[in-house]
Parts: C-alpha cells; sequence; structure tokens
C-alpha cells in the first residue's frame, strides 16, 4: 500500500505541509514533535523521493477576475496511446485549461478551465478545443459555485488504513 514506506512523523510532516505549505521549518518541527534540524532533513528527502512535488499558493480566481469556471467533457475519435498522448500536450499548452484527467467509461478526459469570462471561454472553446486534432465530441458544465476544494489526500484515512493492517 502506498504510505508505507514513510514512518509516523513523515506522514505527520506531509500532512501539515498540505495544511499550510508556508510554515517555518521551526513551526513544522513543533507541530510533529522533533526539532528542527531533522525536521529540515526529512523535508528535504520527502522532496527528493517525490512525496513532495512543489508549494504554491491557492489563488482566489474570482478576485482575480476569472469569472468563469468549466468542467469540459471531452471525447476522442482514437484512443490510440500516441493520440491521448498528443491531446494532453495540447492541455499543457492551453493557458485556460487549469486540470486535465484522463478517464475511463464513455468521456476520455475531463478538463477543468478558467476564464474570465463567458466569451473568452466561448472562444477557446470554438477555436481551440473543438478544432483539436482527434476531438470528437466536447461536452461543457459552467460551474455555479464550490462547495468544497480540498487539496492532497486525507491524512486520517490514511492513518487509519496503516493502524488497521498493523
Amino acid at each position: 500500500m502506498p504510505g508505507q514506506k514513510l514512518d509516523a512523523i513523515d506522514r505527520k510532516i506531509l500532512a501539515e505541509l498540505q495544511r499550510d505549505g508556508r510554515m517555518t521549518n521551526v513551526e513544522l518541527a513543533k507541530r510533529v514533535g522533533i526539532s528542527a534540524p531533522p525536521c529540515l532533513r526529512r523535508v528535504r528527502t520527502l522532496e527528493e523521493a517525490g512525496f513532495i512535488g512543489g508549494y504554491h499558493a491557492r489563488v482566489n480566481v474570482r478576485q482575480l477576475g476569472f469569472e468563469v469556471q468549466v468542467f469540459a467533457m471531452v471525447g476522442l475519435q482514437s484512443q490510440a496511446e500516441v493520440d491521448l498522448s498528443a491531446f494532453e500536450t495540447l492541455c499543457r499548452n492551453w493557458p485556460l485549461v487549469r486540470e486535465c484527467h484522463m478517464l475511463n467509461g464513455e468521456v476520455d478526459f475531463v478538463l477543468k478551465c478558467v476564464a474570465p469570462d463567458l466569451s473568452t471561454f466561448q472562444t477557446f472553446l470554438t477555436t481551440e478545443l473543438l478544432t483539436a486534432p482527434n476531438v470528437g465530441s466536447v461536452k461543457t458544465s459552467l460551474v455555479i459555485r464550490a462547495a468544497k476544494d480540498a487539496p492532497g489526500v486525507p491524512f486520517d484515512i490514511l492513518e487509519d488504513r496503516l493502524a488497521r493492517s498493523a
């Protein structure tokens, strides 16, 4: 099971950093119950091992003038690996596409898009997404509001699973 390579202190470090990535190493060490030097070593090891992929600020998109959020469900004409990879490359290059997830089932990809207004999104939809190679269908849903937007993983569930398997 993923997570077994980590001890309880590593998992606490990850949980605390997921909650607040801006805290100082001294504060982090205090929260996880170790001194600052080994805490910093552990954080660096977690970064090098890929458990921490980076740090960023969660900005308020609406506060910055991006009033439109849309989920686009994309069906491709071909699901050959080369075609899937080509579509993923396109998505990485489209600034309005903030997330791109390949799915199993009727829809091949779901994209989370943001735009300052509906007109900007419509232009992207009609000139970029719908005309992209191999795109067979696109269904969109406009976000009215978000009830939850929690990053990362629920560490309490991970801890419960590890406790049951011990």
